[in-house]
């Protein structure tokens, strides 16, 4: 049986899908203790395999945001990462690289950095790691042995989080790069159990900063999806 949804409900569910966006410039502002606790409310309505709910979630704002970041900067800058997750180039098709490859020239575009400009991207990424100037970042945690199964889980969590932020009027933006350094955000947030998969920056939009003003391009529906009768 199929259900049918007010047209105003089913159009507010593709405005709240489309108007998402990764924010990369964020203003000082907290969001409100009773907000936060909303949005990550929300996100726990998540399905997962068997209703195992295999996240761990932590939450970082004020003073532990700022040693956080402090310890994230010290760790990239004396290579001394420690990756949960194996990442390689190698993982991406052909394919993959060129929508990469379009990602990156826009942003950097927007930013002013000339794509060869290999030294002013690697302060980019090195500055990225205190969240874009976010004032909280929500650390995702691989709980049990499953590995792939259960990070499918956690990241539908991580979608319906991300969405419950646009719901709520706050601004988001996962980053991959965190999760390059596990072992320091254990260390930092005494987490003694789980995988990093992402971390995500979070509060609103610095609207007049350049990296908030780069799009991107979805691939067309024929190029990833197939229909079989």
């Amino acid at each position: 049986m199929s259900r049918s949804f007010p047209t105003e409900l089913s159009g507010y569910g593709e405005k709240l899908i489309r108007d998402r966006h990764a924010t990369r410039a964020f203003r000082p502002e907290v969001v409100p203790e009773d907000t936060m606790r909303a949005v990550f409310s929300l996100a726990g309505a998540t399905p997962s395999n068997s209703n195992a709910q295999p996240w761990q979630v932590e939450v970082v704002s004020g003073a532990t945001r700022e040693r956080l970041a402090d310890a994230l900067q010290a760790a990239h800058a004396e290579k001394r990462t420690s990756v949960d997750f194996p990442y390689s180039e190698d993982m991406y098709s052909p394919v993959h690289q060129a929508r990469r490859a379009a990602f990156g020239a826009g942003l950097y575009g927007a930013l002013g950095i000339d794509p060869d400009d290999h030294a002013a991207r690697a302060t980019y990424d090195a500055e990225s790691l205190r969240f874009y100037g976010a004032p909280h970042a929500a650390f995702l945690f691989v709980t049990g042995d499953g590995w792939a199964r259960l990070a499918a889980d956690v990241g539908a969590y991580m979608q319906t989080l991300l969405l419950a932020m646009t719901a709520y009027g706050v601004d988001s933006c996962p980053q991959g790069l965190l999760s390059f350094y596990a072992d320091t955000v254990r260390a930092e947030l005494g987490v003694t159990a789980g995988k990093l998969l992402v971390g995500i920056s979070f509060g609103y939009a610095d609207e007049t900063a350049p990296a908030n003003r780069a799009t991107t391009v979805r691939a067309g529906l024929e190029s990833t999806t197939a229909f079989h009768d």
